[in-house]
């Protein structure tokens, strides 16, 4: 059965301080409207996925929120997962393979860098560092999510915030 994985990368987020840990950085303005409009293009485009993964770092989680959201999915079934903040690309391998076989798409919210190695990894495609706010969909053909691993998938898309509003 084709599994399809759409990875995001979390929207813009407010500048790192002393004052504010990383893992408690929020959206900023900017952020919020990026993960509003990928959202709003994500359900335009019929993506329709049956389970969402998400760091649980405040940028990760929010743009999950919102982008879910729009998608009509209700917040409560966003599942975190604390290895993908930091844990490296081998934890969003090990998140992807962990996934039950019913489900068939995967939205997995994560940081760069590891989202975008993580992307070039599965495909082999060279998408250099993933914009804040964009989403790779990539598909797997007769694969279970446990035999997902390197260069085993195909890129179908990659769209970032900027594409989604010179469209409107």
């Amino acid at each position: 059965m084709k599994k399809t994985l759409v990875l995001v990368r979390h929207a813009t987020a407010e500048d790192q301080t002393f004052r504010i840990k990383d893992f408690d950085r929020n959206l900023n303005s900017k952020g919020l409207s990026e993960a509003a409009a990928m959202g709003k293009w994500l359900a335009e485009s019929g993506v329709k996925p049956d389970i969402f993964i998400t760091s649980p770092a405040s940028r990760a989680y929010k743009t999950a929120e919102i982008i879910s959201g729009k998608l009509g999915v209700n917040a409560s079934s966003l599942i975190t997962n604390a290895d993908i903040y930091e844990g490296g690309p081998q934890s969003y391998l090990n998140a992807v393979n962990t996934v039950p076989e019913n489900f068939s798409m995967l939205m997995l919210f994560g940081h760069n860098p590891d989202i975008s190695y993580f992307a070039e990894y599965l495909t082999g495609s060279n998408l250099g560092s993933m914009k804040k706010g964009s989403i790779a969909i990539i598909d797997f053909d007769d694969l279970n999510w446990a035999e997902i691993s390197a260069k085993t998938g195909n890129l179908n898309l990659y769209k970032t915030p900027g594409e989604v509003r010179e469209a409107e």
